[in-house]
């Protein structure tokens, strides 16, 4: 393969075809066309990773109730809504070369305790990165809603300045993935709580018990609200 043909196919997938369309065009077999994409994206990866630079963004993702409550200037807090609960779940995948991605999700409740959970970061093919998605959002009613790198990073880390001022530390998980959001500018701002307050809901995991006494110490009596419910021993 020549210089010439490399410049092509370098030309004609920045137009989105596809090797075999490439291979098709410029009279090459596709295994030819797919290893030179290959080598050249994992080229790419290298200089990046040596240079201490992120992947660039391939999509960002939140809950449509956590965008509906916290991205909207209408937002509406009505705890009759079962799904307005107060969780996110975002989820940021950047891409690696070709074919490949490498994504990580944050679990918030961004009425108290902040992040939850977290996962990745985890390199997955595109079909792998679908399966992750659907499985992830299977627990939340209604759709995922695409959003900006901004956004993203405004939810999780307002989160989780909010949190920490309550005297909540975030899920130990959270330091492996870190980094995979980038620096936030500090905007947009996330109002967190719930009317202004923190309003705890408690989940099958927490300590219900521990997260009452640590407002009553950082908050007082009076200036949070909850809702507690009995899980199974």
């Amino acid at each position: 393969m020549n210089p010439e043909q490399q410049q092509e196919i370098i030309d004609l997938r920045a137009r989105n075809l596809t090797p075999k369309q490439i291979a098709r065009k410029l009279g090459l077999k596709v295994p030819e066309v797919t290893a030179f994409l290959r080598e050249r994206a994992q080229g790419i990866t290298i200089a990046r990773v040596a240079a201490g630079e992120l992947a660039p963004v391939a999509e960002c993702l939140v809950n449509a109730s956590c965008a509906d409550q916290f991205l909207n200037a209408n937002a509406t807090q009505d705890t009759d809504q079962p799904e307005n609960n107060g969780l996110g779940l975002v989820v940021v995948a950047r891409k690696e070369g070709y074919n490949r991605l490498t994504i990580c999700s944050y679990l918030l409740d961004l009425w108290c305790l902040g992040v939850k959970d977290s996962f990745g970061p985890r390199k997955v093919d595109t079909v792998e990165y679908k399966q992750t998605v659907d499985y992830a959002y299977q627990g939340f009613t209604g759709e995922t809603r695409e959003i900006t790198l901004e956004q993203a990073q405004a939810l999780v880390f307002s989160a989780l300045e909010y949190a920490s001022n309550l005297g909540f530390s975030h899920h130990p998980d959270f330091e492996r993935s870190r980094a995979h959001l980038g620096t936030w500018s500090g905007e947009p701002k996330i109002q967190c709580g719930r009317n202004g307050k923190p309003f705890y809901v408690s989940g099958p995991y927490d300590n219900p018990s521990y997260v009452l006494k640590t407002l009553q110490v950082n908050v007082g009596e009076g200036n949070f609200d909850y809702l507690t419910e009995l899980f199974g021993e």
